[in-house]
């Protein structure tokens, strides 16, 4: 077949014109964070694309603490404070509608195909809770006293709860069939403790050397029955249900994690209670406790001794077997999390003054189990970024992102770094 002049000019247009198409589209190479970024962008160290999720928004966005759940299907819902029209807030307390602006926390959601944000929750003061039920679709959150659902599908709100005031405390989790929230409730005493100690590095001894009694509790979403189900004089803290297990709820004893035995499960229904992982070496510690996806196993960090050798650590709920992953200093995260099979780990890093002191630590991280290794690909270097907002990884409903929250362009905002490589 004989190539006329004509054909090889007009291939040489045709390859002109796609080679300025990828120019004009191709996302800019940068450096992450330090200053104001696009709404997507290239990391020039890790060569990985990501997004800003709340782009578009102003005041400061939030995803949620790790081990709890955002998604519903393939929205996930995430808080933003920032001013709203008063004409648009719906607080049930119409006189509190009076003020000219408003700035809270309220809930939004993203469509993670399309990356339209929506704002839910439209009230005249600020909520709090990370508590979804994917199954039934149904956001949960509280304004002071009261909690209440909404229904993201249907724009449906209910009054569920209201704490009485011998018994003031706030939800932490919901289960999986949505039946039950679940939470902790502290004393006066302790929060007398955190309200002149704001500071973590204040507060946290002295909770944990004050041995104040604490109470698990559950609350029926459809008749709010309040059901005190266990009190320990311990702090206990990061209450979550099983991921699968309607009636297994997850607890800690909170405080010095070289102190605590940290990690404790207990049946809402039987009230059998079962320490999850046991010291072997002294000054060893487990935490940041979390259910994989298929409800089998309870992950955590681990590390033998404290600050020295890093894992991360998975009990087998129904035979109490363990497995454990070893982690470089570099790679060591505040946080970890996993993906749907369970095959593929995340990291939020961590800047050298945390616990690993590690000089080169502060990345988003993706871990693949190699024998009793992790293999670590490093996805964000997140060195503009200021820990004390902790980043909270979260795998992607469809696996091929990891979202993360962040303050390396000052104000707090949601993104999510593609796991393949641009």
């Amino acid at each position: 077949m004989k190539i006329t002049r004509s054909v090889i000019g007009a291939l040489v247009h045709l390859t002109f014109f796609i080679h300025l198409f990828d120019l004009l589209n191709a996302q800019p190479q940068m450096e992450t964070g330090g200053q104001k970024m696009p709404a997507e962008w290239i990391d020039k160290d890790t060569h990985h694309k990501i997004v800003k999720l709340s782009s578009g928004l102003e005041g400061n966005s939030l995803s949620f603490y790790f081990h709890n759940n955002p998604f519903i299907g393939n929205e996930m819902i995430f808080y933003n404070s920032s001013k709203q029209n008063p004409a648009e807030v719906t607080d049930m307390k119409k006189e509190e509608t009076k003020n000219e602006n408003v700035n809270n926390k309220q809930v939004y959601s993203i469509d993670l195909a399309t990356r339209k944000t929506k704002q839910l929750t439209f009230r005249n003061s600020p909520m709090n809770g990370e508590v979804v039920c994917e199954k039934t679709q149904t956001v949960f959150y509280q304004i002071q006293d009261s909690v209440y659902s909404l229904n993201i599908k249907t724009g449906k709100e209910k009054l569920v709860f209201v704490f009485p005031k011998d018994f003031e405390s706030s939800i932490s989790a919901v289960n999986v069939n949505g039946t039950l929230l679940a939470g902790s409730r502290a004393t006066d005493a302790e929060k007398e403790i955190l309200k002149n100690n704001p500071n973590k590095s204040d507060f946290f001894n002295l909770i944990y050397d004050a041995h104040l009694p604490k109470t698990l509790f559950t609350i029926d979403v459809e008749t709010g029955k309040l059901n005190k189900i266990f009190t320990d004089s311990a702090w206990l803290n990061h209450v979550q249900f099983s991921s699968v297990d309607p009636s297994l709820l997850m607890f800690c004893h909170e405080g010095p994690w070289h102190k605590v035995n940290r990690v404790w499960t207990i049946d809402v229904n039987t009230k059998k209670i079962t320490q999850v992982h046991h010291r072997t070496i002294e000054n060893e510690i487990w935490g940041h406790e979390w259910f994989g996806k298929s409800g089998r196993t309870i992950w955590f960090d681990l590390q033998q001794p404290k600050g020295q050798t890093f894992f991360v650590g998975g009990y087998d709920v129904a035979t109490g077997k363990e497995k454990k992953y070893s982690v470089e200093r570099n790679d060591w995260s505040v946080h970890y999390n996993s993906n749907a099979d369970e095959t593929l780990f995340a990291g939020d890093g961590g800047d050298p003054g945390a616990v690993a002191k590690a000089p080169n630590g502060q990345w988003i991280n993706l871990f693949t189990p190699n024998g009793n290794k992790f293999d670590t690909e490093k996805l964000v270097n997140m060195k503009h970024h200021q820990y004390k907002l902790e980043p909270n990884v979260h795998f992607s409903p469809d696996g091929k992102w990891i979202i993360f929250r962040a303050n390396f362009e000052g104000e707090a905002n949601v993104y999510a770094v593609e796991i393949k490589r641009s």
